[in-house]
Parts: structure tokens; sequence; C-alpha cells
């Protein structure tokens, strides 16, 4: 796992990295060599940067009464598509289509980020990761992890704060 400088992050950065270093907020980029044939994204990062899976938070997109939505919840969990619905005033939720989650946010599945999305959707941050200083989330490509403070993220996505995780 390598961490990177703020100019390298910039010189070969992703949507995500971009957007972080534009904002001029702190945060540390994770390397790891991604391996196709593990089960989870999610679980491997936590893995492979020895963070608690706890502190390692996916990015879902599901379809919210007909809008996608972005839940971010930690990968030790699952989402919770009720939870989800209710937090952003809808009533039903299932997760998307996995190709249309793709070309919607410019981010491949697996790295998918909630930072630098082609199209700027409603996100629900899990409340969980009020308890952590630092949280990693994808930084748009698998094997690449970024660790920011839970409040800088809710910041730069417009995200709202809600329980829609459950473990």
């Amino acid at each position: 796992m390598a961490k990177k400088s703020r100019k390298q992050q910039q010189a070969g950065g992703t949507p995500a990295t971009v957007a972080l270093t534009a904002a001029g907020v702190d945060f540390t980029v994770h390397a790891y060599d991604h391996d196709p044939s593990h089960p989870s994204y999610g679980e491997e990062a936590a893995e492979a940067m020895g963070v608690s899976p706890e502190r390692v938070f996916k990015t879902l997109v599901a379809d919210v009464d007909g809008a996608l939505t972005v839940a971010v919840v930690p990968v030790a969990g699952q989402l919770d598509l009720k939870a989800l619905a209710s937090a952003v005033g809808g009533k039903k939720a299932a997760m998307a289509d996995p190709a249309l989650a793709e070309r919607t946010t410019g981010y491949v599945r697996g790295g998918i980020s909630p930072l630098g999305q082609r199209k700027r959707l409603p996100t629900v941050l899990d409340a969980s990761a009020g308890g952590h200083a630092t949280i990693c989330v994808s930084a748009g490509r698998r094997g690449l992890e970024v660790e920011l403070s839970p409040a800088d993220l809710a910041a730069l996505t417009g995200a709202t704060l809600a329980p829609i995780g459950r473990p």
C-alpha cells in the first residue's frame, strides 16, 4: 500500500481526488493491489489497508422512487433500503442497475466514489460515520481509497447523515 503526496494525487488523480484537492480538504490516498478474485471490494480494501471494516465505507447506488440516490455505508454491514428511502423522503428503494450506476457516476462497480461523480446525486451517509475521526471511501477506482473526515465528505457531497446501515 502506498500513500501519495498531494502533488502526486493531482498528477494522476481521479475525479474524486481532483475534487478533494480543489476543495482544499485534508485527505490521504491509500493504494493497494486489487485482487479481482476477492469476493468483496470493501472487505478487500479494509484488509489491504489494515483498517477496521467499520471505518471503510462502500458507495452504493440505489433507485428511490425512480431517482438514483447514493448510499455510503460501512463495508462491515449492509444497506437498509427501507431506511434509505425514508432518509430521502421516499417510499421504496431498490439497488440500481449496475450499468446505469456506472454511466451516471462515471465510475466502475467496485470503484464508485461518492466524490467527483459525473452527475451529482442525492447522497446519504450512514450516521455511524460520525463516530470516527476519519473514514475511507473509494477514490474512484478499484485498489484506491481516500481517507477523510466524515464532516468533509458530507459537506462535499451534500450528504444527509442517517442510520441507513445494518449489521
